[in-house]
C-alpha cells in the first residue's frame, strides 16, 4: 500500500505476526563467510563444517576400576572359599600374574580384564582373587567414549563449553566457524539526544538497546549516530550500511507526517510488510534494499523491543547460520485478567513472585503503554496472548517468556 494511503488508512489492514516473519525470512539468505579460530575462542560460535574426531578417546585400553589387571582365564573358578592366587607383577601381565592398576590407567600388556580391588587381598607378593572376571570386564577399550573418525558436530551447531572439552579431548585445536553477522543500527528522530535533554527532546535509548540485543544474539552491531527526520539523510544512512548483513532503523516507521523511513526504503528497494497485528508495536515495517533486509522498528521503546525480538532476532539467526532456540518459559498463575484485541497478538509484561506455598504468580506490570520503558525493563518476562483469544482469565496458568535470555 502506498505511504499516503497508509496514512489515511491508519493500519486498518495488518499482517499477522507469523506471516510477517515468514515474509522477511524468505527474503533472507544465510551468509557463507567463515573463520578458522583456536578452540579456546570458539565458545558460542557456530560450526561451519562437520567436526570429526581425529583420534579415539580413550586412545588406549584403560582400567575402568581400581584393582589388578589380569588374564581373565587366570581368574576362572575363583570364589570366597577358594580364591585363585596370582603373583603380583610390575609391568606386563604374564600367565599367573596380576599387575596393580588405577582407574584410567593404561591396561598393561598381556592383560584383558581387571579385578576390582574389593575382590582381592594382597598377601606378601601374592594376590588372592575371590571372584572371576570375563575378558574385557572392567576395561575401557580404545574409542569407548569417541571412535576415531566419529562425526561430533554438524554445521549450524552452536558450540558450548562442554563441546570444547570434548573437541580438545580428541585432539582438535582449531575449528571453522561462521563469521558473526553484521548489523547497522540507525536511531532516527529529530527529537533525540544522547544526554541532557531540553524540553521537547528525548534521550536516545532504542539504538543502544537494539545494539546490545544484537550482541547477545550472536551479531556484531554498529551503533550509528542519530539521523534526523529527513528523507535525504535517511537515504544516505541506509545506503552507507548496505555493506552490513542487516540494517535496522528505530523510529519513523509509522504513518505520521515525519515518518519517512518506509517511503525511503520503498524508493531504494521494497517494503514487504508495513503494519503487523501485534500490540504494542504494530507500526513496524520490513523491507529489502539491494538484497539486504531492512527492519524499521517503532520509536516507542517497548514496541521497539517487542519487534526486535519477533523479527530482528530470527533474521539475524537465519543470516548468521545460528540456531534459533526458543525462549525459556516459566509457568505461573495469573493474578488478574488480561484483555486483548481479537486478531492481534498481545505481549503483556509481567512480574513473577513466589507465594508462601511456593506457587509462582504472574502480575501484569502494564498491558498498554508502548513508551513506558520501565514497564519492560522491570518485568520478569511477558505473556503472549495469541490472536485467537480475547484475553486470559485471572487464575489461569500462563507461560512467561524470558525474552532477555542471551541465546
Amino acid at each position: 500500500m502506498p505511504h499516503d494511503d497508509l496514512r489515511r488508512a491508519g493500519f486498518k489492514e495488518q499482517t499477522r505476526v507469523a506471516a510477517a516473519r515468514e515474509t522477511i525470512l524468505e527474503a533472507v539468505t544465510p551468509h557463507d563467510r567463515t573463520d578458522r579460530i583456536p578452540l579456546d575462542r570458539a565458545d558460542g560460535r557456530t560450526v561451519a563444517e562437520t567436526l570429526t574426531a581425529p583420534n579415539p578417546v580413550p586412545g588406549y585400553d584403560r582400567a575402568a576400576m581400581d584393582g589388578f589387571a589380569v588374564r581373565a582365564e587366570d581368574t576362572f573358578g575363583a570364589s570366597d572359599r577358594s580364591p585363585n592366587v596370582l603373583h603380583e607383577g610390575a609391568d606386563a601381565v604374564v600367565p599367573g600374574e596380576a599387575v596393580r592398576v588405577h582407574t584410567g590407567s593404561e591396561l598393561p600388556e598381556g592383560a584383558d580384564a581387571v579385578v576390582m580391588v574389593e575382590q582381592t587381598e594382597t598377601v606378601g607378593d601374592d594376590v588372592e582373587v575371590f571372584d572371576g572376571v570375563a575378558e574385557g570386564e572392567n576395561v575401557g577399550p580404545i574409542g569407548e567414549d569417541v571412535a576415531e573418525g566419529e562425526a561430533l558436530y554438524e554445521p549450524g551447531h552452536r558450540l558450548r563449553p562442554s563441546d570444547l572439552g570434548l573437541l580438545k579431548s580428541v585432539g582438535v585445536t582449531e575449528v571453522t566457524v561462521f563469521d558473526y553477522p553484521t548489523v547497522g543500527v540507525i536511531p532516527t528522530g529529530e527529537e533525540l539526544v544522547q544526554s541532557d535533554p531540553s524540553p521537547g527532546e528525548v534521550i536516545e535509548t532504542n539504538g543502544l538497546t537494539v545494539s546490545k540485543f544484537v550482541s547477545r544474539w550472536g551479531g556484531v552491531p554498529t551503533y550509528r549516530d542519530v539521523v534526523t527526520d529527513d528523507p535525504e539523510a535517511l537515504r544516505a544512512a541506509i545506503q552507507r550500511d548496505l555493506t552490513k548483513d542487516v540494517v535496522v532503523l528505530t523510529g519513523g516507521s509509522s504513518v505520521g507526517e515525519r515518518d519517512y523511513t518506509p517511503e525511503v526504503v520503498d524508493e531504494l528497494g521494497e517494503v514487504l510488510v508495513h503494519g503487523v497485528a501485534l500490540k504494542p508495536g504494530h507500526p513496524v515495517a520490513l523491507g529489502v534494499v539491494e538484497e539486504t533486509p531492512v527492519l524499521m522498528l517503532p520509536g516507542y521503546p517497548v514496541a521497539c523491543i517487542i519487534n526486535a525480538v519477533q523479527f530482528l532476532r530470527p533474521v539475524l539467526k537465519r543470516i548468521g547460520n545460528l540456531p534459533e532456540e526458543p525462549h525459556p518459559t516459566t509457568d505461573a498463575t495469573l493474578t488478574r485478567k488480561i484483555t486483548s484485541e481479537p486478531g492481534t497478538r498481545t505481549f503483556v509484561r509481567v512480574r513473577i513472585e513466589t507465594d508462601e506455598d511456593g506457587e509462582r504468580r504472574a502480575t501484569p506490570t502494564r498491558a498498554s503503554g508502548s513508551g513506558v520503558l520501565s514497564s519492560v525493563a522491570l518485568a520478569d518476562g511477558w505473556v503472549v496472548v495469541p490472536e485467537g483469544r480475547e484475553g486470559i482469565a485471572e487464575g489461569e496458568t500462563v507461560a512467561v517468556e524470558n525474552w532477555e535470555w542471551s541465546a
